[in-house]
């Protein structure tokens, strides 16, 4: 008996809505920074890959492999990026996404394990303060919708609010737009649909390449 399939859209589809948002941000912040429609229709990106990445760290049968491949693809994509948005081969002031993810999942791990709720606390705190440290993407904000989708993953009118105050009242500005986002969360069903692992991890240094080598050319 086949498998009835689930009103609403699979992972794949959710991934694909998150990246086709960041390509369409990153065009607008590289080759038409003019052009502010550019990085409000980009602002759909983060909180997807945010909500999908506590999907995988829950669903994965190898926490320290899948901390391993984006530890590995922020590493590689830290030149692409820098290339990307500041012309340069090796640039500290800002750090690619992966980063923030990277430390989003190690979070989770370590705070998991602490024995104690204060521990857990000091744990998420910790880094929180590391990534404004680092100055990854999104920064601590962006840990703290990773840690709240995680958190209230069971309870879906706090996990919504909290991440709409997040972006509305702590990031403001046109991040104010993420919370559009929001509705292709709400309609993600829990089903995977096709895997293409290579492409999604593939696709974020290649895409920022092709944008600089763009940028040359103009």
């Amino acid at each position: 008996m086949m498998k009835e399939r689930q009103i609403g859209i699979n992972t794949f589809t959710l991934k694909m809505i998150a990246i086709v948002s960041m390509l369409i941000d990153h065009i607008g912040a590289v080759l038409f920074p003019q052009y502010e429609i550019f990085r409000i229709l980009g602002r759909l990106a983060f909180p997807i890959f945010a909500y999908t990445l506590v999907e995988g760290f829950m669903h994965t049968h190898d926490v320290k492999k899948y901390m391993l491949r984006l530890g590995a693809l922020a590493l590689i994509s830290e030149i692409p990026f820098d290339l990307a948005f500041n012309g340069a081969i090796l640039e500290f002031g800002h750090q690619n996404v992966f980063f923030t993810l990277f430390l989003g999942i190690l979070m989770l791990y370590l705070a998991l394990r602490a024995p104690t709720n204060w521990q857990r606390v000091i744990t998420i705190v910790a880094m929180l303060v590391l990534a404004d440290l680092l100055r990854t993407d999104y920064s601590s904000m962006g840990l703290l919708m990773i840690f709240w989708f995680y958190q209230f993953r069971e309870n879906k009118l706090v996990k919504y609010i909290g991440i709409a105050l997040v972006n509305v009242l702590c990031m403001g500005g046109i991040q104010i737009y993420a919370i559009l986002s929001l509705i292709p969360i709400a309609l993600h069903n829990g089903e995977q649909g096709r895997k293409c692992k290579a492409f999604f991890y593939g696709f974020y240094p290649v895409h920022l390449l092709v944008l600089y080598f763009i940028c040359l050319l103009m």
